[in-house]
């Protein structure tokens, strides 16, 4: 390659290396991070895998590219099989084409168990920064259009061709070692990184890290165009729109993954507000989906497929937003306060800004939640939510009771969020009870392994061993239907190591010698339904251990009736409900604990899904009046009649 051109570029990357620095040193703390996490055999796979990229989000996530987020989603759900991936990929004895095809592969039949469409984002690209993690003394960041310019600059005897994966990255890694002999001989540089390079940061002795970042530096000095890296508002980059859905005719949330819709450029003839707009959206460009029914909020991110016909914009949608982002929480963000959107809301496709954009997906990536996130979500007064808050924090155990319906599950997970501070699954783990949970299944016991038996821990005992190597942080281990397991005989000797004055002291258990600990930062969540009439009442020994939470219908809470106000349809219903549950509560057979909850009417708690008001009444309300007054024919009748009108 072209040594003169190598020489001047490296001076130059040398001349801003402290600018550069403050920007890019993420990279070297990424190394770093992953190397003091990374365990392939951790008894905890997932929490291993989120630790050890925790530092890679400039690397694996950015505007409309989530391979972090994917693959730890698969390590949640297919723990064995990612650990088995990475063991592959990581396997220096095997060629290097074989590993990245397998990981692809893999990559695509979880992607289809996982049961959604769209993209795993497990590239050439994201495998590489994979081995360049595991092994920064042997590999490099790889990206076509870094490389393709780089080969270009430098006049370096390489090709790459779109579409030739492996071959690219062969040929990638071959020019970088050029480059890296180069890099080693230059004294200058590596006195200014080792400069640079502090406690949280890879050595990087061997500079390929210095390499990557190299390449991406002269890349960005060139201005050559990188969509992965920059993307302009002129008629040759990618725009970023935002639209909302017309509520009266579709919402965001019916469209599927993957189908295309369109949106009306004119409006009864005449054309819509901004209608610029219309005319400079192009394919390629990303769409923030909003809308506003039933609730405010941005459901999906789309993309426009085919240009304006002088009838309609195209556009197909592919990605859900997990939790969708509400208008409140938009509104109150600095970097959106310029937004086009809330300039003048009035409209349909409004312009967005790369900055914004990019603000709008790290919100909608951010876990970040507050009490005010569960107060918004979880129909329930605050002086309520600050008392279970209070209960959980001094007996370190409650339980959720109600009748079917009152949002027990929903509410207990999003307790643990409020809590944390933040959607972190790894801190929260859920278990359903039956009646053939054994204490082998929870804490620990012998399983047959084929050729015989070996002693295995159960899900309480890792969830316990996790949360006592992060003593500063809470863990939420939740137990829906506690009622329908033999509690004695599932917890054991640690029935009493879950009381507040036992935790953090040693028990040995029944399988073992060697001491165990249910730690302090762990809290329990169980639920149970009161109209269950077919359990016995939870026995003594561990109702004192427990703190007991009713839970009741929230058709009154300030959350209910905000929702209640987008949907105006329901309220007849509501009024009809609470007739039937004051009937309930004074029915000696059955009592305030069978009422009839609140998320009946909103089946996806929150969710932008339309409420379907016949199949609510025709297929829960009607077969549970059934259930409740089976004796009672007048009373069933009665209410059963009630519901019917409603349908007419």
């Amino acid at each position: 390659m072209n040594q003169d051109k190598l020489s001047t570029l490296l001076s130059l990357y040398k001349e801003h290396f402290s600018t550069n620095w403050e920007k890019e040193n993420y990279k070297w703390v990424a190394v770093k991070q992953f190397q003091d996490n990374w365990d392939i055999d951790a008894t905890d796979f997932y929490t291993m895998l989120d630790n050890s990229l925790k530092e890679t989000d400039n690397l694996l996530t950015s505007a409309g590219f989530f391979p972090k987020l994917m693959i730890l989603r698969f390590a949640e759900k297919y723990p064995s099989q990612v650990r088995k991936m990475f063991r592959t990929l990581f396997d220096e004895t095997k060629p290097l084409a074989g590993r990245i095809k397998s990981f692809q592969e893999s990559s695509d039949k979880l992607m289809d168990s996982y049961g959604q469409a769209g993209h795993h984002y497990q590239n050439e690209n994201t495998i590489s920064i994979y081995l360049w993690l595991r092994y920064p003394e042997k590999y490099y960041i790889y990206k076509y259009k870094v490389c393709k310019n780089v080969i270009s600059l430098l006049d370096a005897p390489y090709k790459i061709k779109k579409g030739e994966s492996f071959d690219n990255l062969t040929s990638c890694f071959a020019l970088y070692n050029d480059i890296q002999e180069v890099m080693l001989r230059d004294n200058d540089l590596k006195t200014i990184l080792r400069e640079h390079i502090g406690k949280n940061h890879y050595k990087d002795t061997k500079l390929h890290t210095a390499v990557s970042d190299f390449c991406f530096f002269i890349t960005k000095q060139t201005q050559t165009t990188d969509d992965e890296q920059k993307s302009s508002h002129t008629s040759g980059g990618k725009n970023y729109w935002w639209l909302n859905a017309n509520p009266k005719i579709w919402q965001f949330s019916t469209v599927a993954v993957g189908q295309e819709e369109s949106y009306t450029v004119y409006n009864e003839g005449h054309p819509r507000r901004i209608h610029q707009n219309f005319l400079d959206a192009k394919p390629g460009d990303i769409v923030i989906g909003y809308q506003a029914s039933p609730t405010k909020q941005i459901t999906a991110i789309c993309e426009i497929t085919r240009s304006q016909d002088g009838n309609n914009l195209y556009f197909k949608k592919t990605q859900d937003v997990d939790t969708p982002v509400d208008y409140k929480t938009l509104q109150n963000m600095p970097e959106l306060s310029n937004m086009q959107f809330f300039q003048n809301p009035n409209g349909s496709l409004f312009k967005l800004t790369q900055e914004e954009y990019e603000a709008i997906m790290r919100k909608i990536n951010n876990t970040t939640y507050t009490k005010q996130d569960f107060l918004n979500e979880v129909f329930m007064t605050e002086e309520k939510y600050d008392d279970i808050v209070a209960l959980l924090e001094r007996k370190k155990n409650i339980i959720l009771q109600g009748a079917p319906g009152v949002g027990k599950t929903y509410a207990a997970k999003r307790l643990a969020y409020s809590i944390i501070g933040q959607k972190d699954e790894s801190r929260i783990k859920m278990v359903q009870f039956h009646q053939n949970y054994a204490y082998e299944d929870f804490v620990l016991g012998y399983k047959p392994n084929g050729n015989g038996f070996e002693l295995k821990t159960g899900i309480f005992y890792n969830f316990c061993t996790v949360a006592a190597q992060d003593p500063d942080q809470p863990y939420f281990f939740i137990i829906d239907e506690i009622n329908r397991g033999n509690l004695s005989k599932i917890f054991g000797e640690l029935l009493m190591m879950i009381e507040p004055e036992y935790r953090g002291k040693s028990v040995t258990l029944a399988y073992t010698d060697e001491p165990f600990i249910v730690p302090r930062n762990v809290y329990i969540i169980g639920m149970m339904n009161t109209a269950d009439r077919s359990l016995a009442l939870i026995d003594y020994a561990l109702r004192r251990r427990f703190g007991f939470v009713g839970m009741e219908p929230g058709f009154d809470s300030v959350g209910f009736q905000k929702y209640l106000s987008m949907n105006q349809k329901l309220a007849p219903l509501v009024e009809a409900i609470q007739t039937i549950n004051q009937d309930i509560a004074k029915d000696p057979s059955l009592g305030p604990g069978f009422c009839i909850g609140h998320s009946y009417l909103c089946p996806t708690m929150g969710s932008d899904k339309a409420v379907n008001i016949e199949s609510i009444i025709t297929y829960d309300l009607i077969p549970l009046i059934e259930e409740y007054w089976f004796d009672n024919d007048s009373k069933k009748s009665q209410h059963i009649n009630t519901l019917k009108e409603l349908l007419k």
